[in-house]
C-alpha cells in the first residue's frame, strides 16, 4: 500500500503551496486517479511518491517503510513510470527501449530479449514485427505501448503514469485504455493514474481522487463521486458530463457506458425493505 500523510509541497520556500495537507491511501492492486485540471497539484503529488520531487512537509509510505528511508534507485526501479511525452530513445530498437532498465541492473542480452517481446506481446505488439523498428517507426498509439511495456519490465509492484494517452487522438486513446484495463485485470498492478479527462478517469479508476487547487476535494468510487458529490466543485466538474455522454448515448441509440449505468441505477434497497412498488 501507497500512503500519503499530510503530505504539503510549495516550490518557493513556503510562500505557496501548491499541494496542501494530502491524505491518500493506494490499496495494492487497485487504481486509483488523480482527477483535476492544469495546476491541481496533481502531478506533483504522482511525482512526490518516487521522489522525483520531494515533499515539504508531510510522510509518505510504501507498506510500512518511510520513502524517505529508501534509497531513490531501489524507490523508482519498483515503480514502473509512464509520462505523456513517451521518452523512447530514438537511437535504440524497440525491443532495446523495453529492456533499458534491465540493462541498466546488468540481465544478460538473451533475457533481455526475451522479456521484452513477452512484453511487446502483452501490450498487443507483435515481437517479430516490431522488435527491430526504431520510435521513429511508430504511430503515437504503438509509442505509448512501448512506453507501458518498458514501465512493466522490471516487473514492479507499482505503476505510476502521468497523463500517459494525453497526446493520443480518440480512436488510438480508447483502443489503449481498453488494453490498460486488460493489463490491469491481469497483472494486478498497484496503478496510480493522473488525467485531467473525466471520462478517462470513470473509465479507469477504482477510485477516484479530485484534486483542486492542491487540496483533495474527495475520494471514492466513480458511482459514489456522481451520485454523491462531497463539495460544489466536484459536482460542477462531473454532472454536465455525464448529463452530456447520457443524452448521446440515447440519441445514438448506443449503450451508456458501464460506469454511467451504474450511476443510474438505484441504490439497492436496505436487507428485509419492502421493494419500492410495494412500500407505498
Amino acid at each position: 500500500m501507497i500512503a500519503l500523510n499530510n503530505v504539503w509541497k510549495s516550490m518557493d520556500q513556503g510562500a505557496t503551496y501548491v499541494v496542501q495537507d494530502v491524505n491518500l491511501k493506494i490499496e495494492e492492486g487497485e487504481t486509483l486517479v488523480l482527477l483535476g485540471s492544469s495546476g491541481s497539484g496533481k502531478t506533483t503529488t504522482l511525482r512526490m511518491i518516487n521522489r522525483l520531487i520531494e515533499p515539504t512537509r508531510g510522510v509518505i509510505t510504501l507498506g510500512d517503510r518511510d520513502i524517505q528511508d529508501i534509497d531513490p534507485i531501489e524507490l523508482r526501479r519498483s515503480m514502473g513510470y509512464v509520462i505523456q511525452d513517451v521518452g523512447l530513445f530514438d537511437h535504440l530498437t524497440v525491443s532495446e527501449n523495453v529492456s533499458i532498465v534491465l540493462r541498466l541492473m546488468g540481465k544478460p542480452a538473451g533475457q533481455r530479449r526475451m522479456r521484452a517481446a513477452e512484453l511487446l506481446e502483452m501490450v498487443g505488439l507483435k515481437p517479430d514485427v516490431y522488435s527491430r523498428r526504431y520510435p521513429a517507426e511508430l504511430s503515437g498509439g504503438q509509442q505509448q505501448r512501448v512506453g507501458v511495456a518498458r514501465a512493466l519490465a522490471a516487473d514492479p509492484l507499482y505503476l505510476l503514469m502521468d497523463e500517459p494517452f494525453g497526446a493520443l487522438d480518440a480512436v488510438s486513446r480508447d483502443t489503449i485504455q481498453q488494453e490498460l484495463l486488460r493489463l490491469k485485470s491481469a497483472l494486478r498492478k498497484t496503478i496510480v493514474f493522473v488525467t485531467h479527462d473525466i471520462f478517462e478517469a470513470l473509465t479507469l479508476g477504482d477510485r477516484i481522487a479530485v484534486l483542486h487547487q492542491g487540496r483533495v476535494q474527495q475520494v471514492g468510487a466513480p458511482r459514489d463521486i456522481i451520485r454523491k458529490p462531497a463539495t460544489p466543485f466536484v459536482k460542477e466538474l462531473l454532472e454536465k458530463p455525464s448529463r452530456q455522454i447520457e443524452t448521446y448515448c440515447l440519441k445514438a441509440g448506443q449503450d451508456i457506458p458501464p460506469w454511467l449505468q451504474e450511476t443510474l441505477e438505484p441504490d439497492p434497497a436496505p436487507s428485509g425493505a419492502a421493494p419500492a412498488e410495494l412500500s407505498r
